[in-house]
């Protein structure tokens, strides 16, 4: 075992980060331990800017072998959005071989312990860490994201929502004390007199089901709470985002075999063109837990048909904004603006239906009416991106043909309020980038209501026309309730409108972000505080991250004897 990763040198050095990650779930305030600021790295073994750069491109076109059991293969193919082809070659797994070899060191890391397991993956994470200019680029160039937003969604922001995963983690598991005494009086005989022992143990293997747009900031709070509760974990990214997830998967087996551990606990399934071996994996009867992150048709399939396992999917649903008034109506304008514009509105949490009162909204700036409202946001959104520079650094790019054909498609469902445009991004010159379009629907006739019910990921937006507040309202329930929402939003000055939003989302298990007019934004979560789904609507069965995310990955055996 390397000197610097015995368990004293582990928990020395990350303990006071875990307690940090433990007291900020308690208490939901704001704390991160990784930088959001590209400068902040460069020291202490972190690589800057241009090292980072450096290491991804070291990347490219290269083999990389994991040093896994059962490679029968080698599989590659991915070409990022922005045009590059990535070249890189992954490992083909045999899984008979595979799995049984990652099920073989189980056994240690769960007798290790929850808070040796805990700082272990403390340690990876640091690693990740330390890469994460590299990370970024990776990230970029497999989900199209801008570079900005690769760097710290797809890293500071994923890796906080990995340690929250371990956090929560190691709170369910210290739950129960590791032993207890346990006497029962007897009157005038003697008592009964047991000592027991309880251990978390593991359900078993693993499965985390990658998705394309946000490999690490969805695949890391699965992949750390499973391993943090004692299970290796078997990673199947999205054909076309796999890097991201590969890195972390080399990063987390040289960790655990530093620490004196199986470095097979953690590892990478990487598929030929058109294999499709997610419905396979997630089958066998090795996978104990499965977390998903993708389309609602793919998570209804394994919700129902992989009964062995322990199932967390993040689906999709249609995200809602209610619009009744507007204390500021320059601010929730400008707010609603970027929301539809960010990454191209490919975000699970990314508003779809903006639902406004026919006869208008009451503002700062006195009355406007529907068509007002739509207009001045179709302004909003063209302002914001009527630079090509500044269009490309908040939309990135379309991530797959699919995006863009729905996108297409909208323009066909209304009319018109904002036309998608085709924005040049000189230095990948064969990205697809578009601007968002905005298209009018009127609640009334059933085929737009249809449209609006229907979820049209990418960047499309619906401004629904509808009789009343109180018709928003329903409509809004109806919609969380039938379709489910990631995300709410809503923007009124009246009481009775924001109880009934409130209550709506309550009772059909929604986050709510009410009248956001500054800095956050309804489709951004912040770990540690926010909760991301809530696991009560059709949107996720799942929240991350909260207790239920973590409880149902190991069991605590008893083992009783008399004293």
């Amino acid at each position: 075992m390397a000197a610097e990763l015995t368990a004293h040198a582990l928990i020395a050095k990350h303990r006071p980060t875990l307690d940090q990650a433990l007291e900020a779930i308690r208490t939901r305030a704001y704390w991160s331990p990784h930088p959001e600021h590209p400068k902040a790295y460069g020291a202490d073994g972190s690589l800057d800017a241009a090292a980072g750069k450096a290491a991804f491109d070291g990347v490219l076109g290269t083999r990389l072998d994991l040093g896994q059991p059962g490679t029968d293969g080698w599989v590659g193919g991915e070409v990022s959005p922005y045009g590059v082809e990535l070249g890189v070659e992954y490992p083909h797994a045999d899984v008979d071989e595979l799995l049984p070899a990652m099920k073989a060191g189980q056994r240690a890391w769960r007798d290790a312990g929850a808070e040796m397991r805990a700082v272990v993956c403390l340690e990876i994470l640091k690693r990740v860490s330390d890469r994460t200019h590299e990370f970024a680029h990776a990230v970029m160039h497999t989900s199209g994201q801008a570079f900005m937003m690769a760097f710290q969604a797809g890293g500071p922001h994923a890796q906080d929502r990995g340690l929250e995963a371990v956090a929560y983690a190691y709170v369910e598991q210290v739950r129960t004390p590791d032993t207890a005494e346990w006497t029962k009086p007897q009157g005038k005989r003697d008592p009964l007199v047991l000592t027991k022992q309880f251990t978390p143990v593991p359900r078993g293997i693993a499965l985390v089901i990658g998705c394309s747009t946000f490999p690490t900031w969805n695949g890391y709070p699965g992949l750390f709470a499973s391993l943090a509760t004692g299970n290796a974990v078997l990673v199947k990214p999205h054909p076309r985002a796999v890097l991201p997830l590969a890195l972390t998967v080399a990063v987390a087996r040289e960790v655990l075999a530093e620490a004196g551990f199986d470095p097979n606990l953690v590892a990478l399934a990487a598929e030929r063109p058109g294999e499709g071996i997610a419905k396979t994996l997630a089958t066998r009867p090795e996978i104990r837990i499965i977390d998903y992150t993708g389309s609602t048709a793919f998570g209804d399939w394994l919700e129902a048909n992989a009964r062995q396992a322990q199932v967390y999917t993040e689906k999709a649903g249609v995200n809602t904004v209610l619009v009744e008034s507007a204390a500021d109506y320059k601010g929730m304008l400008s707010n609603l603006a970027f929301s539809l514009s960010l990454y191209s509105g490919q975000m699970c949490t990314t508003p779809q239906n903006l639902l406004i009162p026919r006869e208008g909204i009451r503002t700062d700036e006195g009355p406007k009416t529907y068509d007002e409202v739509v207009a001045d946001l179709a302004r909003a959104v063209d302002g914001l991106l009527g630079d090509d520079a500044r269009a490309n650094a908040l939309l990135g790019a379309i991530v797959n043909p699919d995006v863009k054909a729905r996108l297409e498609a909208a323009a066909g469902l209304g009319e018109v309020a904002l036309a998608s445009r085709e924005v040049s991004n000189p230095e990948f010159p064969d990205a697809v980038v578009r601007t968002p379009v905005i298209v009018k629907l009127d609640a009334a006739k059933p085929d737009d209501e249809a449209a609006c019910m229907s979820e049209c990921f990418g960047p499309v937006s619906f401004a629904v026309a509808v009789d009343s507040a109180a018709d928003a309202v329903e409509l809004l329930r109806r919609t969380v309730r039938e379709k489910g929402a990631m995300t709410v939003g809503a923007y009124t000055t009246d009481e009775e409108v924001e109880r009934a939003v409130q209550e709506v989302c309550l009772e059909e298990a929604a986050q709510l972000s009410l009248n956001l007019t500054g800095g956050v934004y309804v489709n951004q979560t912040a770990a540690f505080s926010d909760f991301h789904g809530s696991g009560g609507n059709p949107a996720a069965n799942a929240a991350l991250t909260d207790g239920a995310f973590v409880a149902h990955r190991f069991r605590v055996v008893e083992v009783r004897r008399e004293a």
